[in-house]
């Protein structure tokens, strides 16, 4: 998705704009929102907010990926969750980041300062549900996280890794396949699933070899078969029991 950093660009024409905090909002709310944003944009390894810093904004990912991670007083870091289009940065009524949000690709930010914004939480029901909304998905993201960490096996984390990135990016085509840009370094992938390069590695070639995935080049892949994807993640379709 290439989107130009231009203010004049109009809410209604943003390419997040049904996903993103001003979906539910009416034409009037959408102008107010217009006269109180801007546009960053930050380099792919640059530091968007340090993890305490003071929150002078809040923003919509509009392009791109950033990461949130936490480090520990010994220096270990551990990235703890990933930023998508749409995603959103910051909590009204918090005056610190909880987190380091580091830009993973080049990212281009929505803001909007945060005491007009939080205004406008408080008078603008649409933007209030829709931040709800977006928390109770963070929420469910965290669940998946800990299930992901806990109990699955490296083939399972790799899949829902590729499979997140295939519902969040785009619809599948219609032969069921679908095309992936890797927003990360096998590395960062390895970090971000708690696994080695090592494994990473040789997870995504078995699945290559299985014929559920392809390669274009280290960077973009072709999922081949969405529904051997989705089993090899271990997740229960139908919410049944296997014996």
């Amino acid at each position: 998705m290439n989107f130009s950093v231009d203010n004049a660009v109009r809410c209604s024409e943003c390419p997040i704009r049904h996903r993103a905090v001003c979906a539910k909002c009416d034409t009037d709310e959408l102008l107010t929102l217009e006269g109180m944003k801007s546009y960053r944009t930050f380099k792919a390894g640059e530091t968007i907010l340090w993890r305490g810093e003071k929150l002078e904004y809040v923003a919509s990912l509009v392009q791109g990926v950033a990461s949130l991670s936490k480090t520990l007083e010994d220096g270990r870091t551990q990235m703890v969750g990933l930023l998508l289009a749409s995603d959103f940065i910051g909590r009204p009524g918090r005056d610190e980041i909880e987190f380091d949000v580091t830009a993973t690709t080049d990212v281009t930010l929505c803001c909007f300062n945060k005491e007009p914004f939080e205004q406008l939480v408080e008078t603008t029901p649409h933007v209030a549900q829709r931040l709800m909304e977006l928390a109770l998905d963070e929420l469910d993201v965290a669940r998946d996280w800990m299930l992901l960490l806990g109990r699955k096996t490296a083939r399972e984390k790799i899949a829902t890794f590729v499979e997140m990135l295939v519902r969040r990016s785009q619809l599948p085509e219609d032969n069921g396949t679908a095309s992936v840009s890797l927003p990360m370094t096998r590395d960062q992938i390895a970090n971000f699933l708690g696994l080695t390069l090592e494994t990473v590695s040789r997870q995504l070639n078995s699945l290559k070899k299985d014929g559920v995935l392809s390669f274009n080049d280290r960077k973009h892949l072709v999922v081949e078969d969405l529904s051997a994807l989705h089993e090899a993640t271990g997740d229960d379709s139908d919410g049944g029991i296997i014996f």
